[in-house]
């Protein structure tokens, strides 16, 4: 009977603790310390910005794709406005700095993109990660071919200056997601 009780226990630790992991970070959790190579090589830490700024980090599925696109160019054009805001933005997907620096280009996007090619960043969030893959894009009238190494799921946060998650979308509408922070960090 003991032993019984001691496994019926077990199980329901473990479906706990793979059900909180399924959600990812909640509301008021800090979060994690990350570091990850830009589109134009250089390297981007978190712990740069805590104490400064509210973060708005925002994880896409992949560069130069219809719903990305229309994501990263709404959060180009309403760039000034979270700079007022006193916050900064950060796209993180599983594509490479190559081609998020041609997406940069291509887009004329005036923030950072975040290479996370293992989708370990988009994993300690707990963004749900697929497979990587690789897409052909023509830029300038040049074909390009766009690798990435993992597929997160579209999901936005914000870290506040604390270092502290206070905003988590899991629903993200692409063309709207702007819209949504710039409305949250304006309270």
């Amino acid at each position: 009977m003991k032993q019984t009780i001691l496994i019926i226990l077990t199980v329901a630790l473990v479906l706990v603790s793979q059900a909180q992991n399924a959600t990812g970070l909640a509301i008021g959790d800090k979060a994690p310390a990350f570091t990850a190579t830009t589109d134009d090589g250089s390297t981007w830490k978190l712990a740069d910005y805590v104490g400064k700024k509210n973060v708005v980090v925002y994880f896409y599925p992949a560069a130069m794709t219809g719903g990305c696109t229309k994501q990263a160019c709404a959060y180009r054009d309403a760039q000034p406005t979270i700079e007022a805001a006193n916050a900064v933005v950060v796209g993180v997907s599983g594509d490479n700095p190559e081609g998020l620096k041609l997406f940069k280009k291509a887009e004329n996007l005036n923030f950072t993109l975040l290479a996370d090619e293992k989708g370990e960043i988009a994993k300690s969030f707990g963004v749900p990660v697929k497979d990587g893959g690789k897409i052909t894009r023509e830029i300038e009238g040049k074909s390009y071919d766009l690798t990435r190494g993992a597929t997160a799921s579209r999901w936005t946060f914000i870290i506040d200056k604390k270092g502290n998650i206070v905003y988590k979308n899991e629903q993200v509408d692409a063309a709207k997601d702007a819209e949504a922070v710039l409305a949250f960090l304006r309270k």
